[in-house]
């Protein structure tokens, strides 16, 4: 399958695995995560809504963990996609788990505005790959994080 600019990452989860709160697009309810290649690095969009408040005007700081976290999982997707020569898509994508997340604060991070999340992988091997994440809005660095991301262990990979 060849590569369309509009297919994320978290797209050719298989259909067992696409339930995360994070970035499942199979969870209606959940903030649907989409992780794009954009050069080397990738990059997601989210807009909090109202009902992610902390306080008037700004974010709940576990929604912005969220997103730093869920767009981490897919860039090592991603990461692990491009070492095996493959594009998103060539198939179903590899699934990650978080093994550590930090995140620093930098700024409040502001609702209704559009955030652009950068992921860059730090380092990649076959037990880990470890992505730094950016979150920004308008222009303005509110957050970063780093994900430590491994495979899934095979005892999720079970049917429930």
């Amino acid at each position: 399958m060849i590569h369309r600019p509009g297919e994320a990452v978290q797209d050719h989860y298989p259909e067992g695995f696409a339930h995360c709160y994070g970035c499942g697009h199979l969870n209606e309810h959940g903030h649907q995560i989409r992780t794009f290649r954009d050069g080397h690095d990738t990059v997601a969009r989210f807009v909090p809504q109202a009902y992610h408040l902390a306080l008037p005007g700004f974010v709940y700081g576990g929604l912005v963990a969220s997103l730093i976290d869920c767009h981490g999982i897919g860039t090592a997707a991603d990461a692990a996609l491009r070492a095996a020569g493959r594009e998103i898509g060539d198939g179903p994508t590899p699934r990650y788990v978080t093994a550590a997340l930090h995140v620093n604060y930098l700024r409040p991070t502001p609702i209704g505005v559009e955030l652009e999340l950068r992921g860059h992988v730090k380092h990649a091997s076959e037990r880990k790959t470890i992505v730094e994440v950016t979150v920004t809005a308008a222009g303005v660095v509110t957050a970063q994080g780093e994900v430590v991301a491994v495979p899934m262990p095979a005892t999720m990979l079970t049917d429930p």
